[in-house]
C-alpha cells in the first residue's frame, strides 16, 4: 500500500514537472522567440501589413475594404460566408467563397446586377462603358471574399470616372495606376494586380497636390 502511494506521488510529481517545463517552453519561450524573430526580420508583416496615411493606420494591404465613394477606385465585390451587423465598416465576418456553381441562378443574377452597376457607375455623357469591357474581377468576389487587389483592366476601366470626378486628366491617372501595378510574384505566380487601398491613398495625395 505504501509503495503504491509512493509510486502515485512520484508519477504525479513527474507529470507536474513535465507540465511546468512544457508550459514554459511552448507557452512562453517559443512564442517569445518566434515573435522576436518576426519583429526583427519582418516587422511589417508581423504587425498585419498595416497601411498608414496621415500619420495613422487606415487598413491592411492584405484585406480589401468596401464603402469607397465613386470619387475613388472601387474594389472587387465582397461576398463572404457571413456578415458583421455590428461593425458596418467591415461588413464581412466570415471569410470564404460563395461556393455557388457557375450556372447557379443566385450567382448569375448577382453577376448581371454587378455588371450593370459597373457600366452605370463608370459611364458618363462622353464616355460609354460597354458590358463586354467589364472584367471578371469587377463582378465576382475572390475565394476569400477579402481580396485587396483588382486587375489592371478593372482599374483602367475606372480611370475616366475617377479622373472626371477629381478634376484630373485620364493620362495622369493612368500613370498613377501603372505606378501601383504589381507584376506576377517571382515573375510567374498569379496575375498583375493593383492594391485598391494603396492606389486610393495615392489618389488622395494627388488630388490634394492638384487642387491645393
Amino acid at each position: 500500500m505504501k509503495n503504491s502511494v509512493t509510486n502515485t506521488a512520484r508519477l504525479l510529481g513527474a507529470g507536474l514537472r513535465a507540465l511546468l517545463v512544457l508550459t514554459l517552453v511552448t507557452g512562453v519561450i517559443y512564442p517569445l522567440v518566434v515573435t522576436g524573430v518576426a519583429q526583427g526580420l519582418f516587422p511589417g508583416k508581423a504587425n498585419g501589413s498595416e497601411v498608414r496615411a496621415d500619420g495613422r493606420v487606415v487598413g491592411s494591404s492584405l484585406i480589401g475594404q468596401q464603402g469607397y465613394s465613386l470619387d475613388y477606385f472601387q474594389p472587387r465585390p465582397a461576398n463572404g460566408l457571413g456578415e458583421n451587423s455590428v461593425n458596418t465598416q467591415y461588413k464581412l465576418l466570415l471569410s470564404g467563397a460563395t461556393n455557388l456553381s457557375a450556372d447557379n441562378d443566385k450567382l448569375v443574377t448577382s453577376v448581371e446586377a454587378a455588371k450593370a452597376k459597373v457600366v452605370r457607375d463608370n459611364s458618363t455623357a462622353d464616355h460609354r462603358v460597354r458590358p463586354s469591357q467589364v472584367p471578371a474581377d469587377a463582378v465576382t468576389s475572390s475565394g476569400s471574399g477579402l481580396d485587396p487587389d483588382i486587375s489592371p483592366a478593372y482599374a483602367g476601366l475606372q480611370v475616366h470616372r475617377v479622373a472626371e470626378r477629381n478634376g484630373l486628366t485620364d493620362a495622369r491617372l493612368r500613370k498613377l495606376v501603372d505606378e501601383h501595378t504589381e507584376g506576377r510574384t517571382l515573375g510567374f505566380i498569379g496575375e498583375p494586380r493593383v492594391n485598391v487601398l494603396e492606389l486610393n491613398i495615392a489618389l488622395k495625395d494627388l488630388v490634394a497636390k492638384a487642387h491645393p
